[in-house]
Formats: structure tokens, sequence, C-alpha cells
């Protein structure tokens, strides 16, 4: 137990049988004005402990609340002798007997130098004005700006001897770092209080957590996510915030107190995250950019285009492609937008506010437009007869971080890829996760989970955005865009069931669904790869990767995959196999009587 501010704690535990209650608040108030006087409440116990030393003191407390409760959890049952004997003491000194305690408990530990190697990350800053895409498609502009985060120090007395000069750019240690140690090194046995060593910790008892969870242990786990929050706070900077929120996650699972997000206000609510992540990192401008180029490639010399958005959202990715088509040689095509969205909140239509601030946004660019919106509580609820599909269009049918929640029903996303075989698009394009948070072992999917939002919020400790907001403004669309990846952690791992709908999969179990359901893939060209590779010099860091993977493309943090945009096209025999099939169902069926 946590102990409270001892001035507070003296204050109200004064004694009733004092002459007068103001008398004994004023000649406390009176001891704590010279700090030379010993406390005179830890007098009557027999300690001496100088005023001035009480902040001191509590701190000392705490640290080794901290040990004792670490040296539970790794099931040390006894302390060292010297430590016992001392226990019996009733010393004068307090102060020096907290530090003796912490001599005792805290030995100095020997580290690698190899540690070192994880306090040091460059931020490289490459400032850009003006960017020649060599393209019709400009990269779309960020809004946010972030300044060096300041992280706090490790106190002197515990920070590594062994430890280089500190550098103009410096960041705290990942938990991706900690994550690969505790997988390739036994359990620490030391009893230690520095925050290296408690990162190492954290990770040990955030996966012990999770293992006694699949167990349905919930007594232990219940005493290990506990003790997370106690090594939590001794972290800095990505690592502190991505072990809250798993510990949050898995004391959510041992109380069953799931989340839920189907109403329309949350979904609302998740949308306005969505766009304060937008703002904040390369993620989901890397998406929309990826996915417009293969788009406007796809519609090529076409005169009637008509793009089937499967997340429309607040509709940020349409404008870049309205204003390529528009500077198009040749002038631009004709150009319908059907948007599929959830239901709104307090019956609002903002899929149609979307289409009117776009049908604007295309008037005032010559671009002749059309926009319809349906709402639809699932993708599986579309019937293709009601897109009004039209035989003289080019159809690209766009999907951005949406097919994953299809997966949480049995069915639903076959169901989906006939209605999309039924458009007869021209180009799919889809983006997802590269991640694999869909096995059915909760401890595989918490240890995926744990490596794929630690790196994620590793990436936006350097991000800047790519663009010129003020520092407030910054700071705000970061903490949001936290936010935002936390609700993720917290469905992957506390929900379970239809409840579970961040289902995301890896690009090879996409294209292999995609390869049995009749699509084949549409190579994004070298073009496409050097224009991502110029949108993310927007943005300050050395750690962002753009790969090519059989004509996919993959956006990722130090050699880290995050996510993936793919193009796919009807393959050229499966129309045939298709009506083969409709044609020998309809010859076996029975005749209806006429």
């Amino acid at each position: 137990m946590k102990r409270g501010n001892l001035n507070n704690f003296s204050t109200s535990g004064s004694s009733s049988s004092s002459p007068s209650s103001m008398d004994k608040g004023k000649m406390w108030e009176c001891e704590m004005e010279e700090p030379g006087i010993d406390d005179e409440l830890f007098g009557v116990l027999g300690y001496k402990v100088k005023s001035s030393d009480m902040a001191e003191v509590a701190h000392k407390i705490q640290q080794i609340e901290v040990a004792m409760g670490n040296a539970a959890i790794d099931g040390y049952s006894q302390f060292p002798a010297a430590m016992d004997d001392t226990f019996h003491y009733n010393p004068s000194d307090l102060s020096s007997w907290l530090e003796g305690m912490l001599s005792g408990l805290n030995p100095l530990p020997e580290f690698d130098s190899s540690f070192d190697s994880f306090l040091e990350s460059a931020t490289g800053g490459l400032a850009v004005d003006d960017l020649d895409f060599g393209s019709d498609l400009v990269a779309i502009p960020g809004k946010a700006v972030f300044a060096n985060i300041q992280f706090h120090q490790p106190s002197p007395e515990n920070r590594n001897q062994h430890q280089p000069p500190s550098k103009k750019a410096k960041t705290s240690p990942s938990m991706g770092d900690f994550i690969s140690l505790v997988e390739s090194s036994p359990a620490p046995r030391s009893i230690l209080i520095d925050s290296q060593e408690n990162g190492i910790r954290l990770v040990h008892t955030l996966m012990a957590c999770a293992e006694a969870v699949q167990q349905e242990n919930f007594k232990l786990a219940e005493a290990l996510v506990k003790n997370v929050g106690f090594l939590a706070v001794s972290q800095a900077g990505a690592m502190r915030k991505v072990a809250t929120y798993f510990a949050e996650a898995l004391a959510r699972r041992i109380y069953r107190l799931y989340p839920v997000n189907h109403h329309p206000q949350d979904l609302a609510f998740t949308d306005m995250l969505q766009m304060h992540f937008y703002e904040t990192c390369p993620y989901l401008k890397f998406a929309h950019f990826t996915a417009n180029q293969a788009i406007l490639e796809a519609f090529a010399g076409k005169k009637h285009v008509h793009v089937i958005d499967f997340s429309m959202k607040q509709g940020m990715q349409w404008p870049a492609l309205l204003q390529a088509l528009a500077l198009r040689q040749g002038g631009p095509p004709t150009f319908r937008l059907t948007g599929i969205g959830p239901p709104s909140p307090e019956d609002t239509d903002y899929l149609q506010e979307v289409g009117f601030r776009l049908a604007q946004f295309a008037k005032a660019i010559n671009v002749q437009f059309e926009y319809r919106g349906f709402v639809a509580n699932s993708l599986a609820d579309l019937d293709s007869s009601l897109l009004d599909i039209r035989e003289d269009e080019t159809i690209a049918v766009n999907s951005i971080f949406e097919l994953h929640q299809l997966l949480a029903n049995p069915g639903a996303i076959d169901k989906v890829l006939r209605i999309i075989r039924e458009m007869k698009p021209d180009i799919l394009t889809v983006v997802e996760q590269e991640a694999n948070h869909n096995s059915n072992f909760f401890l595989d999917r918490f240890t995926e989970a744990l490596h794929y939002y630690s790196t994620l919020f590793d990436s936006l400790e350097t991000c800047d955005g790519g663009g010129g907001a003020d520092e407030a403004i910054s700071r705000k669309n970061k903490m949001i865009s936290e936010v935002y990846l936390g609700q993720q952690i917290l469905n992957v791992v506390a929900c379970e069931g239809v409840d579970r709908v961040e289902r995301h999969e890896s690009l090879t179990q996409w294209r292999n669904r995609f390869n049995s359901a009749g699509f084949e893939p549409v190579h994004l060209g070298s073009n496409v790869y050097k224009q991502a590779i110029m949108l993310l010099a927007v943005f300050d860091g050395d750690g962002y990767s753009v790969d090519e993977n059989d004509g996919c493309l993959m956006l990722g943090w130090q050699a880290r995959p995050l996510i993936a945009t793919s193009a796919w096209t009807m393959s050229d025999g499966y129309g045939e196999r298709w009506n083969r099939r409709k044609y020998v169902q309809r010859r076996h069926a029975p005749m209806s009587e006429s």
C-alpha cells in the first residue's frame, strides 16, 4: 500500500486528548517551520526524524516497499540474514536505518555495457518545405509538429556508472528492447530498484500475468497485474504508456469489465481519435497515399470512374485523388463516390455532410462529382444491387483498416468478397495492419500484440507530424493518438467473441484469402514506392522504412513492418469458373412447376 503524505497523516492523526486541537495545529506548524527540530509524532514512537528529512524518509519507504513487493513476486521468501536482524531493531535514526535497508535490498549491479545502446536513439531532422513527387498525386500534408520530448532521467545515485555522456538526441529504452532481452535471457533473480532492471522485470510480469490469465488462475493474475503498476512508474516514455494500457486490458479481462464499442457514439469517438492519429504520424497518410496512387493508375485514360469506399470516415482520403484527376492531361473524368459507414449518433447524417464538403471541393477544381452515402452496421450487410453499378464505369473498391473486423463473425469475410466480385471492380485496394492478432491462443495473441504496439508507441515518440502546428497542438494530437492505439490494445487483450473486432492478420494470410476468393495481385509499381519514400521525408526520424513484398508495400519502424498496402483485381479465369459453377447448379436444380 502506497504511503500518503506524512504531513497530512500526522495532522489527521493528532490525539483528541490534547488540550486543544487548535493549539496542536499551531504547534505542528511551528515545528515544521524549524527544519532542525525532530518530528514530534515520530519522536513519541522512539524515532529521531528531522522535519526537513520527512520527504526523503517517505521516498525511501516507498523504494523499500517496491523492492519487497518485487521479491515476493519473484518467489523470495527470505531476505539476507543481516536484514533479518535489522528488522527487530527500533532505530533512533530512522533515515540512516532506511538507508541501510536499501543498501541490503538494492546492491549495486554490474550492468552489461550492451544496455547503453538502448539509451541512445538518433533522430535526424529533415525539413521539407516543398516536394516534387513527380506525379499529379501529391502527398497529403500533415498539420502537427512535435517538439523534443523530455524524459525524466534516473537520479544520480541510481544511474548506471558506465553510462556514456549524454547526447543531444536521446530517448528512453523502448519496450521492444526489453522484450528482446526477456526472450533471450533467463528471468532476473536480483532485487533491484534500477529502472533498467525494472524494465526487464516489467516485461516478465506482463508475460506471467498473461500466462496466468490463459490458465484461468485469476488470483495470481490479479497479484501480478497490480505489480505492473509499481514497475511501470519507474519507466519513461513509450514503455510506461504501453505497459499501462496492457495492464488495464489484463485487469479488465481479470475482473470481466469488458469494453464495448458498438454504440454509434463510441464509433464516432473512435473516428475522432483516428483523425488525430492521421495528423500525428505517417501511417494513415501512407495508407491513403499508396491506395490513391494505385487507383489513379487504374483510372488512367478512363472517362467515367466510380470509387466505392468501405471506410468513408471523414473522407480525408479523397481530396488528394480529386485534385490529381483534375490536373490530369486531357481533363478530369466524371467521378462517382459511394461512401459506406456505420450509423451516426443522434440521427445525424454525417455521411451526407462529408459528401457535401467533397462536392464543394470538386466543384472548386472543376471535377464533375456525384456522391451517395450508405449506412451499414457491417460490410456483410451490403447489397451490390443497391450500389448502382454502371457498365461504362471503371470501378475501384477501397478498404482501409476495415476487413479484419469481419473476422469476428464466421462467414462474413467470404460474403463480402462475394459482394466485391459481383461489383466486378477493376481494382481493389486494401490496407491492413501487418500483425497476427487473431490467434485462438490468448498468450500468443498477447505476445504478438505486445511486440506490435510497443513498436507503434516507440515510433510515436519521435513523430513530428510533418507539418507546422504549434507545440500545444502537437502534444494534444500525440496524446489522443495514444488513446486511439490504447483502445485497440483493450479490444485485442480484454475482449472475446464478436466483441473482439481488432483481429489483425498478416499480409500472407490476406494474400491466401484473396487468392482463394478469385483475386490476383496488382503490383504496386516502382513509382508508388519512390513517392512513398518521399512522403516519409516530411516526417522527422530515421526509423521509418518502406519495403516491397511481392508487389505490396509495407511501412515499418526499426525494421518491423506495421501496415501493408496491397492491390487486387479479378482473376482472368475465375469469372469463367464462377459462371460454369452457377450453370451446373441451375442444371441440377429441381424444375419449378409452371
